[in-house]
């Protein structure tokens, strides 16, 4: 299992995660539902295999608020994600995630590969 932590203070920001592969996009929402799944599992992430970046559950990220720069929050039911890092961690307030929770896209956290520190944690 891994922890993940803000690299500039050490704060932790997720609960400990198992990796796993990234599960193909659902494209199509469900009936009854405005916005589509998220992408990972809860309890998981993944490593894109494009950017490197730590992808999760939007439910296993804490520490951390939205962005300042209001630029960094658009979408229009949710954050598009499409304007940089959107999520600094609570604690020193450098940037580590960008939320995707617009209704157009999966629900996901990305994490910022340089903004993240890992830990292998015991629990299961």
């Amino acid at each position: 299992m891994t922890v993940f932590s803000c690299s500039a203070c050490q704060q932790r920001i997720t609960l400990a995660l198992r990796e796993s592969p990234i599960p193909p996009p659902v494209t199509e929402e469900a009936p009854g539902l405005r916005f589509l799944p998220p992408l990972m599992p809860h309890g998981s992430y993944a490593v894109s295999p494009h950017t490197g970046a730590f992808v999760l559950n939007p439910d296993d990220i804490s520490g951390v608020s939205r962005h300042p720069d209001r630029g960094r929050l658009n979408g229009c039911c949710g954050l598009d994600g499409l304007d940089g890092p959107n999520l600094v961690c609570d604690a020193c307030g450098a940037e580590v995630a960008t939320q995707q929770s617009d209704c157009w896209s999966q629900q996901l956290i990305t994490l910022i590969p340089d903004a993240v520190t890992t830990a292998v944690s015991s629990s299961s």
